[in-house]
């Protein structure tokens, strides 16, 4: 397949993207990576009139520790240096841990992270993390900007808070506080398919061992990624043992609503859920207990 015809647009300033943006509208698609786009586009899924790409715009490839533990990222920062920058494996573990499972390293090397989360794929990792972690992303257009949580960044399936004038510029991960461990897990038919369920999980506990706070996010279960709540609330101010473990893993049955595809049924895809949530807790509690 080809891509229905479309004008091309490499400026070489941001500010240059955001006034082509400004005057073309819907009718315009940003290319990053490629790695989504493109394939889009061949399958005439999306005919853009007007394709600008960004790989000219200096500046929004950087990884920067802030002063306050966080780290902010550039959304034109692949992912291979995702995966390899020791920042990001000090500052955000989840994130550095999640990116291998994305598709193989040809992949890798091309693709964005400001890409991935504005095509907002719900079988993606890199969206369930950022909701996981907290994250905010930083949308700017001409003549202002808006910072927006990734928990409302994704709002349905392939969609986002985006407005067509709109780039996602830079995400800004917080600090992780003392004594939480994390943990990413999927299954995938073969390393590098999309995942036929996954989750990232985070777990902050206290001075007693006990839960002060647990995330638990699913990607491949629903249009967006999927935090589940109520599984997180059966861990709050208990230890995490193998009882309370079991019990979230449970009460995840509650928390999402998975509907059959090509990978897995909805019934198969739940129990998924469960039996990584346990893997997921175990892990994410075993590191937390050896934290500082």
């Amino acid at each position: 397949m080809k891509p229905a015809p479309f004008e091309y647009e490499a400026p070489d300033s941001l500010p240059g993207a955001l006034e082509l943006l400004e005057r073309h509208g819907a009718e315009a698609k940003l290319l990053a990576g490629g790695q989504s786009l493109i394939p889009v586009m061949n399958f005439r899924l999306a005919q853009p009139a007007y394709l600008v790409d960004l790989k000219k715009v200096p500046d929004l490839d950087f990884i920067r520790e802030t002063d306050d533990g966080g780290v902010r990222i550039g959304a034109l920062t692949r992912h291979r240096q995702l995966e390899c920058d020791p920042r990001v494996g000090r500052r955000a573990p989840l994130l550095s841990e999640a990116v291998p499972f994305i598709a193989h390293p040809q992949i890798r090397n091309r693709g964005t992270i400001g890409g991935t989360l504005a095509h907002a794929d719900p079988a993606a990792e890199l969206p369930a993390v950022a909701v996981a972690l907290r994250a905010r992303m930083r949308l700017q257009r001409a003549g202002g900007e808006r910072w927006v949580s990734a928990s409302d960044f994704f709002q349905s399936l392939f969609f986002t808070a985006l407005e067509p004038e709109e780039i996602l510029v830079e995400v800004e991960v917080p600090a992780m506080p003392k004594r939480s461990g994390w943990s990413f897990v999927e299954i995938a038919r073969r390393r590098g398919d999309y995942a036929q369920v996954g989750v990232a999980a985070q777990v902050r506990l206290g001075r007693r061992g006990r839960c002060v706070e647990a995330r638990l996010v699913y990607l491949s279960v629903g249009d967006t990624p999927v935090e589940a709540r109520r599984a997180a609330d059966v861990l709050r101010g208990e230890p995490i043992s193998p009882a309370a473990i079991e019990a979230a893993a449970r009460a995840v049955d509650e928390d999402i609503e998975p509907a059959g595809d090509i990978h897995a049924s909805a019934a198969f895809k739940r129990h998924l859920a469960q039996v990584l949530t346990r893997r997921a807790l175990q892990q994410a509690a075993q590191r937390a207990e050896k934290g500082d």
